[in-house]
């Protein structure tokens, strides 16, 4: 009877995927803690500015950041037919498009009601490119390999382009929400290191991720 042994490769993408999971778990309570502990909640349709921009980054943490990261990792992760998790990774990365497009306007319903400028930080900036670029590349592969779907051997050849500018701007998301965090860390306080180890564990998301659905086409490529 033949046994099945894993790689040191495949090792290491298990446990890449696992730790993901956990900091993005640890990131998301570390952002509940802040925004509803620190900030005082969450209120789109509030008159305290502050709590209107409390849904931006609790949206764009668990909602945009996660959900990218975790429909990047759908092919690892759910264990069915390649049709069901190309459905899944599809269906992860529209809820997270949703949720980025209610952080952005979030954002900028704070501005207006706070009287302060619109896209003047580098944030800001980041942010906006990042998510153009995301909801052109759901577009590009809704297109592409779901409906109408382009030929076979279009689609073969796409496929890596689209993974990779995929992984590429996941992880601007990560470096746009650093920007964001570090604008709000102030004086060094309970608060501040919540926010700290925030932006931490996002990177260590951001990495772990970037191992789980890396290293195999790395290898595959040797």
């Amino acid at each position: 009877m033949a046994l099945f042994v894993r790689s040191p490769a495949d090792v290491v993408v298990s446990y890449a995927t696992m730790a993901a999971h956990v900091f993005a778990l640890t990131a998301a309570i570390l952002m509940l803690v802040w925004v509803l502990h620190f900030g005082g909640g969450v209120n789109l349709h509030s008159d305290n500015p502050d709590l209107v921009f409390n849904v931006h980054p609790l949206v764009m943490c668990l909602g945009f950041i996660i959900f990218i990261g975790e429909g990047v990792m759908a092919y690892k992760t759910v264990r069915m037919e390649k049709k069901v998790q190309k459905f899944i990774h599809m269906m992860l990365h529209l809820v997270a498009l949703t949720l980025g497009i209610l952080g952005v306007y979030a954002a900028f319903k704070y501005h207006k009601e706070s009287e302060a400028p619109d896209m003047g930080s580098l944030h800001s900036w980041l942010g906006m490119c990042t998510i153009c670029l995301f909801g052109l590349q759901w577009l590009f592969g809704f297109f592409f390999f779901w409906f109408p779907r382009a030929p076979l051997r279009t689609r073969d050849m796409m496929s890596p382009l689209h993974a990779s500018a995929g992984l590429t701007i996941f992880l601007m998301t990560i470096c746009t929400a650093e920007t964001g965090l570090m604008e709000k860390s102030g004086l060094p306080g309970s608060e501040t290191r919540v926010i700290n180890f925030t932006g931490l564990l996002l990177l260590l998301f951001g990495i772990a991720v970037s191992i789980s659905v890396g290293l195999p086409r790395a290898f595959s490529s040797l």
